[in-house]
């Protein structure tokens, strides 16, 4: 079920008011849902049904992306204060250190919290943060040139593009491995969600200068990365590794960067065992 909540963040300016859509359905331990920069809620769709079965899963739009308005003037989209608006987020639901998975940017998100302590167990799929300076560019360059391209490119064009598998894939290629299983209206939707987002310019400045280098100690780490990522190199989930040593680190076979809709089989199954 779609819902908003509104909460307050701190600020060095006083307490800000931020608003978040999100969809919860399920039952059993609290699983909150992170998608990527310039994705929404709904790239979390193929796999939502099959966690809901044993999770109350939380899908949600980052601040800036999907239904979720931009953050106020007074907040940045650093690590720091996405940390804090999701603290607050789990305060407002009442949701006591849930699981978290996230996905890019949204596994990102999850280690962070992991590493302050405010989740119990954190899978990542495809993390930022795991970059050499080489590969952030890229990954950066990549990612301006789609919403360029998203941006440019009038509706009528991209609904014609998505009824065929063809079409699909050279819209949404970058991402998934297997675009043609992605639904016509999915395409659609997502290629709007990635020209709608007010945060997007603001978390690709934020992102410049991040790499996460911490450890996760205390909780358990699961870390995927898919072996056909066009986005982030798999390499980069050994890393990964380095940093967090206790970490599970998961091929996803065949899977690209938005692993969720390639094979959501699997990637339920490495979720929902990254959260026992």
């Amino acid at each position: 079920m779609a819902a908003t909540v509104s909460f307050k963040v701190p600020s060095p300016h006083g307490p800000q008011s931020v608003t978040v859509d999100y969809a919860r359905v399920g039952r059993g331990e609290p699983l909150l849902l992170l998608h990527g920069i310039g994705h929404h809620r709904q790239a979390w769709d193929p796999v939502v049904d099959i966690l809901a079965t044993e999770r109350d899963v939380i899908a949600v739009d980052l601040p800036g992306f999907g239904a979720s308005p931009g953050l106020p003037a007074a907040l940045s989209y650093d690590l720091a204060t996405t940390s804090a608006v999701f603290a607050g987020l789990c305060e407002a639901l009442e949701l006591d250190r849930p699981h978290v998975a996230g996905n890019s940017l949204g596994g990102l998100i999850a280690l962070e919290l992991g590493r302050e302590r405010l989740v119990r167990s954190v899978t990542a799929l495809s993390p930022a943060g795991f970059w050499s300076e080489a590969e952030r560019r890229y990954a950066f360059t990549v990612l301006l040139a789609m919403r360029g391209i998203a941006v440019r490119m009038p509706l009528p064009v991209v609904d014609r593009l998505s009824r065929s598998a063809a079409g699909r894939t050279a819209l949404t290629s970058t991402i998934y491995a297997r675009p043609g299983r992605r639904s016509p209206e999915a395409v659609v939707a997502e290629t709007l969600a990635l020209v709608n987002a007010p945060g997007f310019e603001a978390t690709l400045r934020a992102g410049g200068s991040v790499r996460f280098t911490d450890d996760v100690p205390g909780i358990p780490v699961t870390v995927a990365w898919g072996t056909k990522d066009r986005l982030l190199l798999r390499r980069q989930g050994v890393r990964a590794k380095h940093a967090i040593p206790k970490a599970r680190l998961v091929r996803l076979p065949g899977c690209g960067h938005c692993p969720m809709n390639d094979d959501p089989a699997l990637v339920a199954r490495v979720i929902l065992d990254g959260s026992r």
